[in-house]
């Protein structure tokens, strides 16, 4: 068997020379220090991210686009196709882990500076992957084509439309029209399964390739010391890393096993939206903040001020690494540590407020 193996390890790098590959990551080395385990929430939204395509490519086998059929085809896949409500249970709770990780290890990236030079531009291509997480999720949410996704989908594309000059154009690119139908639906469906993950999977390259160029980035007080500490990225981080993976799908088995994911009712476009409707946690803290604006804040309307306080955020988290500047001494900008601190308290606590209101 070994022999075999070995023939056929020399009979692939004779063709694509993948000697010098295991030369390369064998020589490359992983920081370690107190903060080390938030090195592998990269990995582990890459694993997620695997997940969800594995699980999708295999829920599109049965799925039908259509204001008719979409309800009908999740509801065959669930009842009918073996295993089919397993993994679309999977695909539904790896959708909101991914996020969770992704955004763990966004702050944990914010935290530890690792967006400062030369780190600009994986930096910004980690936070436009993250704008098209939220992206999947949002069209992801509407293709059961079930009453509270119908509902949802409708509040959200109408908090879209308010934004000042683009906002009506926006709704109608997004819905296909002025309301939500099942051109919406078909729409939401070629976001979903190809625009999107055409974006995503470039971006997701040149991210990748970036942090295999820069290495793992330190914290500025370890690299200060002089007696500091590393691992061979393989084997030794890359199995720790496939450890972490087995744990997470452990955890998703558990997940869509014990609390499966419900399809609930078909969606109804003239029925009344059903009481206290929510979006998905994830969008939760922005739509609680809106409840709580005035309709009427001087000349501006407050659901527009809201939106647009909520833009020049995303803009100003994502270009932190063209802002954020050293002292002359070299200490940090505590003001970036204060922002970061705000934001998440204030995400968790908004999350918590709109979840229990």
């Amino acid at each position: 068997m070994k022999t075999i193996l070995k023939r056929l390890y020399t009979w692939i790098d004779e063709r694509v020379e993948i000697e010098g590959l295991v030369e390369y990551m064998g020589k490359k080395y992983v920081p370690v220090h107190r903060h080390s385990i938030w090195y592998y929430f990269g990995g582990v939204s890459l694993f997620l991210f695997i997940i969800q395509v594995v699980t999708g490519i295999l829920l599109l086998l049965y799925y039908k686009s259509g204001e008719e059929l979409a309800f009908e085809s999740i509801n065959f896949i669930m009842s009918k196709v073996q295993f089919g409500w397993l993994i679309r249970s999977i695909h539904s709770w790896t959708a909101n882990l991914f996020i969770l990780s992704a955004m763990i290890h966004m702050f944990s990236v914010y935290f530890e500076k690792a967006y400062r030079k030369p780190r600009e531009i994986t930096w910004i291509t980690g936070m436009l992957m993250f704008f098209l997480l939220l992206g999947f999720g949002f069209s992801g949410y509407l293709l059961p084509w079930n009453e509270l996704a119908f509902f949802a989908t409708k509040v959200g594309t109408d908090i879209a439309g308010v934004v000042p000059v683009i906002g009506k154009p926006l709704l109608t690119f997004l819905r296909g029209g002025e309301e939500v139908t099942g051109a919406t639906l078909s729409r939401f469906f070629g976001f979903h399964i190809a625009v999107l993950p055409g974006l995503f999977t470039v971006l997701l390259g040149i991210h990748l390739l970036l942090v295999q160029r820069q290495g793992m980035s330190e914290p500025l007080h370890i690299k200060q010391e002089s007696d500091r500490k590393t691992m061979p990225f393989f084997p030794n981080f890359i199995l720790r890393d496939l450890t972490l993976w087995l744990l997470v799908l452990n955890l998703l088995a558990i997940l869509a096993v014990f609390f499966p994911w419900e399809l609930g009712k078909k969606a109804d476009p003239f029925a009344p939206a059903p009481a206290g409707i929510k979006p998905e946690w994830y969008f939760l803290y922005m739509f609680q903040t809106l409840k709580y604006i005035p309709g009427k804040l001087w000349f501006f309307d407050g659901e527009v001020l809201g939106i647009l306080l909520f833009l020049f955020a995303g803009i100003l988290w994502t270009m932190v690494p063209f802002w954020d500047r050293k002292s002359s001494r070299g200490e940090q900008n505590r003001i970036v540590n204060y922002l970061g601190l705000f934001a998440v308290m204030y995400i968790i606590l908004f999350t918590i407020i709109g979840w229990l209101a």
